[in-house]
């Protein structure tokens, strides 16, 4: 139950910054590329790869990871809002930030979280 609480507590703490994150990245762009929703992704991925990797390399605690990777990561990132954008550019006729959405948000998502893994290796 205390584990359940935490995990709240931090998807909590996660999504507010998802919100702070992206409204503050979304500010600073233009146009109809949702580069607010990458950014917390990507950094979502970041986090999630350094924290499997400290539990991989140094015997980070399930409690802590689940804590972080389910809580904190599942709050900050939004792949269901990724997805619908994708979709919206595509129902726009912008068929190429879709691509660049979907596709390429995933590789750089993937490759943050291969990031983090290494860095982990590293502490």
């Amino acid at each position: 139950m205390i584990l359940a609480l935490a995990v709240a507590v931090a998807g909590g703490i996660g999504a507010t910054a998802r919100y702070v994150v992206d409204g503050l990245v979304q500010d600073r762009t233009s146009g109809t590329f949702p580069f607010g929703t990458l950014v917390v992704n990507v950094a979502g991925s970041l986090v999630l790869g350094f924290v499997t990797g400290l539990g991989l390399d140094h015997g980070l605690s399930g409690t802590a990871r689940a804590v972080v990777g389910v809580g904190f990561c599942g709050g900050l990132t939004t792949w269901s809002t990724a997805t619908w954008e994708t979709v919206r550019l595509a129902e726009d006729g912008q068929a190429a930030r879709a691509l660049v959405n979907g596709l390429g948000g995933l590789v750089v998502a993937l490759a943050a979280a291969a990031a983090g893994l290494a860095l982990a290796a590293f502490v």
